[in-house]
């Protein structure tokens, strides 16, 4: 038998996704100041990063869905 739908903490965990995403911007921000990386690692991580920021600015939305969700019910 499949669980129900349980979405009361999804604001929650959508909220420390995108912290733990942030952090890891931040970790690669570092990451990039290591002299011994190519150009081509370099190039990675900052479309890495890119796309972690594409990710936030979604994740926010659904934030935002979710909350409104909560005030409707």
């Amino acid at each position: 038998m499949a669980k129900p739908d349980d979405r009361s903490d999804n604001v929650e965990k959508l909220q420390e996704m995108v912290q733990n995403t942030i952090g890891n911007m931040k970790a690669a921000e570092d990451t990039l100041q290591n002299p011994n990386l190519s150009e081509d690692q370099k190039e990675q991580i900052r479309e890495k990063n890119e796309r972690r920021e594409e990710t936030i600015g979604a994740m926010r939305n659904e934030i935002k869905d979710e909350a409104q969700d909560r005030l409707d019910s």
